[in-house]
């Protein structure tokens, strides 16, 4: 579809779904693009592209639009704002319904005042390349907000905090937490928090539903009793590795890859 189309459809209405092969797609959802033989040359080089539905248009003779944004176009927010040559439109016929995006929570944990216990409120300072819709907070101490968050419809939370293993200082670990079934709740410290005490408690509170990933880093200090801010030396450069294995992670989850086949 060329410029002056696309600006004609901008006046038209917007429909909020439409039924594709018997789904129904709206916005948010992915599809991968089936432009018809014949079509546009542009858009045929598009074939079997995924791409997010930006908004359902319709044109004035009434017949139904796909608006998308591919998902691996670097100028994909150009696309979100409505931007000629990052929003293209297809016809109905030429989407194939993949459904929704995992719904991605990135939780960093940990206390800044006991030294290497602050990795994880780093990494999430670090964290600047997300897609738009991955939620990504500090936690901080707040192990009960975290317990809630836990108890949201996620599909995918990634934990970011310090875990000594005896490895080596500086180690980075991407594991998967086991919480024994009948583990008796642990009292919450309001000093520090605990990712394993957390998943306890809020399986206490309700149905933990969402796949619980832990990206971590051994630590070489925990501030001892007097307790210190900043990270020591293995410990910060780490911090960048693993911005980097979390972004990774996410982009994995958003190309469709399974939950369960994320490690």
């Amino acid at each position: 579809m060329n410029e002056w189309e696309f600006q004609l459809l901008e006046d038209r209405p917007t429909a909020d779904s439409i039924t594709v092969d018997g789904v129904e797609i709206r916005k948010g959802d992915l599809v991968r693009l089936r432009p018809r033989a014949g079509g546009d040359i542009f858009d045929i080089a598009l074939t079997g592209k995924t791409a997010a539905i930006e908004s359902i248009e319709q044109d004035y003779d009434g017949r139904s639009h796909v608006a998308v944004v591919l998902e691996d176009d670097p100028g994909k927010d150009l696309g979100v704002l409505r931007q000629p040559g990052h929003r293209f439109f297809f016809t109905p016929e030429e989407v194939e319904p993949l459904g929704r995006p995992p719904k991605i929570l990135v939780a960093g944990i940990g206390n800044i005042f006991l030294g290497d216990d602050g990795f994880g409120v780093e990494v999430i300072r670090r964290l600047a390349n997300l897609p738009e819709g991955v939620a990504v907070r500090d936690f901080g101490i707040r192990s009960y907000d975290l317990a809630y968050a836990l108890l949201d419809d996620y599909d995918i939370i990634v934990l970011v905090d310090a875990a000594p293993r005896g490895d080596v200082p500086g180690t980075l670990y991407m594991i998967e937490p086991e919480i024994p079934d009948d583990a008796a709740i642990p009292a919450v410290d309001a000093h520090a928090m605990n990712p394993v005490s957390v998943l306890r408690m809020a399986k206490s509170m309700g149905p933990v539903s969402s796949r619980i990933l832990l990206v971590a880093c051994e630590p070489e200090t925990l501030g001892g009793d007097e307790g210190h801010m900043g990270l020591s030396a293995v410990v910060t450069a780490a911090v960048d590795e693993a911005a980097r294995l979390i972004e990774k992670l996410v982009k994995k989850a958003l190309s469709g890859t399974k939950p369960e086949d994320l490690i």
